[in-house]
């Protein structure tokens, strides 16, 4: 099965330099990446319906040699396993969801812009893809800072706001200077085991274990590489910005893809520091509940709509981290369905919220409201979204969000009351912000006239939505194929 991934990495690369050969037809260029990013989701596919769920163990493994040198040998390791295989089908199933939602939108760039647009979501999709299956330290690293490079394009470029340089300037400084020492950590290791590659995790019994108090000096380089890109308070600033000045496609591959390096970095490298996790554990418990209280409040605060959804986000996020840190079986899992839960329900909250911008052309609240009069469909489907983000039973974010709790619970009450105040003021400001849009007067002295949702839209929004639901009634569709990944990183604590 290992030649799957020759197709994740040769696909977007002749897809790229079939767009650069092609000239004046726009249509032929928009297919061709969407074709790409379909067969690349088919492949990911394949290896689903392939992988063993009954073993914790790397699966589909390919080793290609790099870089060979008397003292130094540098691998292509990937592989899946129960934890890397779902950040994998979400990546691969939310790009060609982003390519559909621009599809009109892009016949307005000319064919060089055009081009380089969409050679960088497929280069994008390259390193993400990588950096989610990866088995080795070194590339690990290359491919998560990597990202930053089309992202940094999509916003600075095609970003719709008068500030996007400006929040350009935050994601990549924030970003950069929390990986700035990662690097050095991984060296270190790399040194002291022998080899860049950490297939020793998946091999408890004879599993390679730190020095503690190495464990505890190094784990904050990799935590703060990690917090960065969750982002926890008080590195989130870059978010909200980011957010409000990338294009829809840049916000809805933010929240769901780049934010889940974050949260996917703590869960992975959990073997490798098993003392420093429960040694920093109070401190991150504290960084995690302030977070989340910070960025519900805010959230009530907000008048744009993508800042609205950006510190949601935040807060979500940290109650992710909450989970991992609380070392159970249930919070681990919680937090693995709450990352992949939040990727699902915040895409289809970034992309109604773009189809409003892509109408009206402003996301500043009070130009909106009554929607429900005038667009009766996009009002269901916000209303679903909505009561998902606040996680109403039924939803996947209902299900992953008790897993968290209840791992929580077993570590520290008074903690797990804390979250749970957290969440409800995520029930607040998603039930103030439907009440809102969809409900009262609408505002004919700023929009004259109203559409609502195309066949194409109504066809982006249902697989997430549908998702959503089969998620949340049916969970062992995740949780049976994470639980002997997540008994592995146990083992550790």
């Amino acid at each position: 099965m290992y030649y799957v991934y020759y197709i994740f990495n040769i696909v977007p690369f002749v897809g790229c330099a079939l767009l650069m050969l092609t000239f004046h037809r726009k249509a032929l260029i928009k297919e061709i990446t969407l074709v790409c990013s379909i067969v690349i989701f088919i492949a990911s596919l394949y290896l689903w319906f392939f992988f063993d769920k009954l073993t914790s163990q790397l699966q589909f493994k390919l080793n290609l040699d790099w870089i060979i040198e008397k003292n130094l040998s540098i691998q292509y390791e990937v592989a899946v396993d129960g934890i890397s295989i779902f950040f994998l089908l979400l990546t691969t199933f939310i790009f060609p969801l982003c390519i559909l939602s621009s599809w009109c939108l892009l016949d307005k760039l000319n064919e060089g812009s055009l081009k380089f647009y969409l050679v960088n979501f497929l280069i994008l999709e390259f390193f993400l893809i990588n950096a989610f299956i990866t088995t080795n330290l070194l590339l690990f690293y290359v491919f998560f800072e990597s990202v930053l490079i089309p992202m940094m394009f999509i916003i600075g470029i095609w970003g719709p706001g008068d500030r996007r340089i400006k929040a350009n300037y935050y994601f990549i400084f924030y970003t950069v200077a929390g990986s700035a020492l990662l690097l050095f950590s991984i060296l270190v290791i790399a040194f002291d085991f022998g080899s860049f590659s950490y297939n020793f995790i998946f091999e408890p019994v004879n599993g390679f274990i730190l020095d503690k108090k190495l464990q505890i000096f190094l784990w904050l380089f990799f935590f703060l590489s990690f917090a960065v890109k969750v982002p926890m308070f008080p590195f989130h600033i870059w978010l909200p910005e980011a957010h409000v000045e990338a294009p829809t496609t840049g916000s809805v591959i933010l929240a769901a893809l780049l934010l889940k390096l974050g949260g996917y970095g703590f869960i992975r490298f959990l073997p490798l520091f098993p003392y420093a996790y429960s040694f920093y554990s109070p401190i991150v418990f504290s960084l995690a509940i302030l977070s989340i209280i910070f960025a519900s409040m805010a959230a009530i605060r907000q008048i744009d709509l993508k800042k609205i959804i950006a510190y949601s986000s935040i807060a979500h996020m940290n109650l992710s981290v909450l989970g991992v840190f609380s070392l159970t079986y249930q919070g681990l899992q919680g937090s693995l369905f709450l990352l992949l839960s939040h990727g699902l329900v915040s895409s289809a909250l970034f992309f109604l919220v773009g189809i409003l911008y892509d109408r009206y052309y402003t996301k500043l609240l009070k130009y909106y409201g009554g929607l429900v009069v005038k667009m009766p469909i996009f009002s269901i489907f916000f209303f679903f979204f909505s009561i998902s983000n606040l996680a109403f039973p039924g939803t996947s974010n209902f299900i992953s969000e008790l897993l968290v709790l209840i791992g929580i619970t077993e570590k520290n009450l008074s903690i797990m009351v804390l979250a749970a105040t957290g969440m409800l003021f995520s029930s607040i400001y998603s039930i103030w912000l439907f009440n809102r849009l969809i409900f009262g007067n609408t505002k004919y002295i700023y929009i004259k006239n109203y559409q609502d949702l195309t066949r194409r839209e109504y066809l982006l929004i249902l697989p997430l939505l549908f998702l959503t639901i089969i998620f949340g009634v049916i969970p062992d569709i995740i949780l049976e194929t994470t639980y002997f990944s997540v008994k592995n990183l146990i083992f550790y604590c």
